[in-house]
């Protein structure tokens, strides 16, 4: 449906439109001989506002998008120039006001007689205290502890690889619990609820790296 403008909008407009007629009038009965005074005139294209195209939300080349969702996960690709965009599964973890405060991104692995049948990034706030590592357990189970691999500007980065155990463990289970403890206050424990809603739908799905 096409909405109406408001007398407000139709009235600037009609002022406009107004004040660019007085300029060519003005500019009509002004002698030639003065070129200096026609250039200063403001012409119809520099007034009215010529409008911006929108973005259809296409992603472009290097955006992240999400293909698909599976409950709390999201099927979360790279657009590239190739014929199909390397896909991860993606999850935003969030505090208790909903602010970000750390990401999972898990893909497949084939490699033939090793233990890793998957791997994942996890980014955490930068000032974690680096050697107390990051836990992960699922429905307050006993949990794992994972070594951080390096920091950069946007966090702490752990690159950690899951078992057919751990990964049957994320499918039956309901939600995970992921500790850190901040650098500033090392007494202290931060927890981080990652849900499993969905995860063995995304799971079935996201990509498969070769080893």
């Amino acid at each position: 449906m096409i909405k109406s403008l408001t007398p407000m909008t139709l009235a600037a407009l009609l002022a406009v439109t107004s004040a660019v007629s007085a300029q060519d009038s003005e500019t009509a009965t002004t002698d030639t001989s003065e070129p200096v005074a026609q250039a200063n005139e403001a012409t119809a294209d520099q007034v009215l506002d010529l409008g911006q195209p929108v973005d259809d939300g296409t992603p472009k080349l290097g955006d992240r998008y999400a293909k698909e969702t599976h409950g709390d996960w999201d099927l979360a690709c790279i657009k590239t120039e190739a014929e199909t965009d390397p896909c991860s599964l993606l999850q935003i973890l969030t505090d208790p006001n909903g602010n970000p405060m750390a990401e999972v991104s898990l893909f497949r692995i084939d490699q033939p007689g090793g233990q890793a049948v998957a791997g994942a990034t996890i980014i955490v706030p930068l000032e974690t205290m680096l050697p107390a590592g990051l836990t992960i357990s699922v429905d307050g189970a006993p949990g794992k502890r994972y070594n951080y691999s390096f920091c950069n500007p946007l966090g702490c980065v752990a690159q950690i690889g899951l078992t057919q155990s751990d990964i049957d463990t994320f499918k039956a289970g309901g939600e995970a619990t992921l500790s850190l403890r901040p650098a500033p206050a090392p007494d202290q424990l931060v927890e981080m609820k990652m849900s499993l809603k969905g995860f063995t739908a995304g799971y079935n799905v996201v990509d498969v790296v070769q080893q």
